[in-house]
């Protein structure tokens, strides 16, 4: 069967985040399923993608910062012209991203403008949008016969008011636009009447994963060490816990500008050998497996995906019932514990119960291994496929707007 061309817009495809990683794994579902699938990346920093991707599925970037690859690419009078004017350009500030844009520093108007020409270039297809300040450039600029999903995936009260303005404007010259939650699928609804507004989560990479047998004296939080995930509330948590639970550790992964300062804390508490900034690891899925509950701490999320990767291993979740994702997925008292937001006391309190109760951790991490599956690649990624086949015929022109039976709207 033949199928249009997928392409997905990511800021940076050879980074790190979890936007990345989820937008791999529907890649490579869908090249696995026959699909025409490019990853396009707005810029690129490194040589190498940082995640598993299917060989069928290439890799393109408009603007190629690496040391010495402009100088690469461009020849002739043209070149030396486009190169002096991206030079110029470089660093003035962008006009179409609105500043409140989380990703708004990554973005001058040199940049606008490259995504601007690549996007009016395209043709046919599926185009799907994976960040704010991607959805407003393809909104206004890749109007030549693209059918134009975006996904979203932060819930819309965590955007500043500049961004939220810009969503009312934008979002409804899509074609459909994905959520990640049944609250974020009724809220967007409520504000882009018309507009075609689809429920479908991540997927995990991978359901087939070693369970955690809960002995382990492991507690493990994970994410870019940014104030968004709230490792400065939970180390102090943890400073609560030290008293009655001398030998646990906690192990936080990632990386990012907060290290030093979450550092600082780590010695402002005396935690040195409870709480470990463990950096980043390709291996985390081993990591989980060694430990015996998942803790995130997070202010805001959209699907914490980590959190399911956890759940996955058989490993029950401490969180914060932050705005949105985890009281998505868990029920507290089954799978895991929710507490009030951005309280460390609760977070302590919640963690002390699990730590201090073996039979607990292993009667919750069985069934947050029950509540994982829901999230498997067979079960939401073939929810992509009735999508972009709802949208378009085998040739790629746009068709009608009927939603597929079975799909959320």
């Amino acid at each position: 069967m033949n199928h249009p061309r997928i392409r997905y817009l990511l800021l940076h495809a050879y980074g790190r985040g979890g936007t990345i990683r989820t937008v791999f794994n529907q890649a490579n579902s869908l090249a696995a399923a026959g699909w025409d699938v490019e990853i396009v990346s707005a810029v690129r920093r490194r040589d190498d993608v940082q995640f598993p991707l299917d060989d069928r599925v290439p890799v393109t970037t408009v603007v190629d910062l690496r040391e010495g690859a402009a100088a690469d690419r461009e020849r002739g009078l043209a070149g030396w012209w486009r190169a002096r004017r991206r030079e110029r350009l470089s660093g003035a500030p962008a006009r179409e991203v609105p500043r409140g844009e989380f990703g708004h520093r990554y973005f001058d108007r040199s940049l606008e403008l490259a995504l601007g020409a690549y996007l009016r270039s395209l043709t046919d297809g599926v185009l799907v949008t994976t960040r704010p300040a991607l959805n407003f450039l393809a909104a206004a600029h890749a109007t030549h016969g693209v059918v134009r999903v975006a996904q979203e995936h932060m819930n819309h009260g965590t955007h500043r008011p500049d961004v939220q303005r810009r969503i009312v404007e934008t979002y409804p010259r899509f074609d459909a636009v994905a959520v990640l939650t049944e609250r974020d699928r009724v809220e967007y609804a409520r504000l882009l009447p018309g507009t075609r507004v689809v429920r479908i989560p991540n997927a995990v990479h991978s359901l087939d994963q070693v369970p955690a047998h809960h002995d382990a004296k492991i507690v493990v939080a994970a994410g870019r060490l940014f104030p968004q995930k709230g490792f400065d509330l939970l180390i102090p948590a943890w400073a609560k816990l030290v008293g009655t639970h001398p030998d646990w550790q906690l192990r936080i992964y990632g990386s990012g500008e907060k290290k030093a300062q979450l550092r600082a804390l780590i010695e402002e508490h005396h935690l040195y050998n409870h709480v470990l900034l463990m950096g980043h690891t390709d291996r985390l899925d081993d990591e989980l497996a060694k430990s015996s509950v998942y803790v995130l701490s997070s202010r805001f999320e959209g699907l914490p995906m980590v959190m399911i990767e956890a759940m996955s291993h058989a490993l029950p979740v401490v969180s914060f019932d932050c705005p949105t994702g985890p009281a998505d997925v868990l029920t507290h008292g089954v799978d895991g514990l929710l507490v009030p937001e951005q309280d460390p006391d609760a977070l302590a309190d919640a963690l002390g119960r699990l730590m201090g109760d073996r039979d607990l951790r292993a009667q919750m991490g069985t069934a947050a291994l029950l509540t994982a599956a829901a999230y498997g690649p067979d079960a939401v990624h073939p929810r992509w496929e009735a999508l972009f086949s709802s949208l378009t015929t085998p040739d790629g022109t746009r068709r009608g707007t009927g939603a597929p039976e079975g799909l959320h709207v």
